[in-house]
């Protein structure tokens, strides 16, 4: 009966996903965003790739810090190895198990500790990243150029200082085990999240935008909270539909916007692919003393 209903969901997540592509490709001049990709400048588009690879080896380590606060010492290139094997299930192999859930039984078949825990830091590696993403976007809020955000800036100021505070005593008050890595992990969250941003205006530089940077660069990290919901395989199709509508409150272009989300998804797909080498090969996980 469960693999029943996880077969169901997965189709679902898929069907979703190619309802939302169709739906953007509908509402865009799709000849317009295929000229937009064929004009980008690859110049660009390596120090995207390279600020985006940054960026996942920032969130590795982010996830191996957890790991050693619940008595794993999984050394970093197994757990780089690891890591990247997850990327590639979430994003490839949407039928089978997921990246999260992989990871997490590699460890417990390795390591003696608690599926709780073990979920635990799962979990909590995943809120840590939208945490900043959250708190990006507000500070980006704070920098757009819309009159109807100038009278309430305040409320971003207090929603970041309040998600900060929210999150911190989740993790004193169900999670003390972890609390000694929070501001390490919220630093690393934090170089996540620039590493991706920066990654983002390359791709604005590689389509030939020079205006209204702040406002994609907002309408991407929303994307990418959005993104997280598990509606679709790999936040394909929520992400396209995200830059879309963004646009359009923004009064941006939207065949540019949907450009620069196709060519984020192109970047994690190539990077991701390369977890394929560990699914044939699976990792062998060694620990720091080894």
């Amino acid at each position: 009966m469960a693999q029943h209903r996880k077969k169901l969901i997965t189709v679902l997540k898929i069907v979703i996903s190619f309802a939302l592509i169709y739906f953007v490709i509908t509402k865009i001049d799709f000849q317009e965003v295929l000229t937009i990709l064929k004009k980008t400048q690859l110049f660009y588009l390596f120090p995207a790739l390279v600020f985006f690879v940054l960026s996942k080896v920032f969130a590795a380590l982010r996830l191996n810090l957890y790991f050693h606060e619940i008595n794993i010492p999984l050394s970093q290139k197994s757990n780089l190895q690891l890591y990247l094997l997850g990327m590639f299930y979430n994003l490839f192999l949407p039928g089978g198990i997921g990246g999260d859930a992989y990871k997490g039984y590699l460890i417990k078949k390795n390591f003696e500790v608690g599926t709780k825990r073990v979920v635990s830091v799962l979990v909590l590696d995943r809120l840590s990243g939208l945490l900043l993403l959250f708190v990006y976007a507000c500070i980006l809020a704070l920098l757009l150029d819309a009159q109807a955000l100038v009278q309430i800036q305040w409320l971003f100021l207090l929603a970041i200082l309040g998600s900060i505070s929210v999150f911190w005593w989740i993790n004193k008050r169900f999670f003390g085990y972890v609390l000694p890595a929070f501001w390490k992990s919220f630093g690393l969250s934090a170089l996540v999240q620039l590493a991706q941003l920066i990654s983002v205006y390359f791709i604005l530089k590689a389509v030939y935008l020079s205006t209204g940077l702040v406002s994609y660069l907002f309408i991407f990290l929303i994307s990418s909270i959005v993104a997280v919901l598990p509606l679709t395989i790999g936040g394909i199709g929520s992400r396209e539909v995200t830059f879309f509508y963004g646009a359009t409150v923004l009064s941006l272009d939207e065949n540019i916007s949907v450009s620069i989300s196709m060519v984020f998804f192109l970047i994690t797909a190539l990077v991701s692919l390369l977890g394929v080498a560990y699914h044939f090969k699976r990792p062998q996980l060694k620990t720091a003393r080894d």
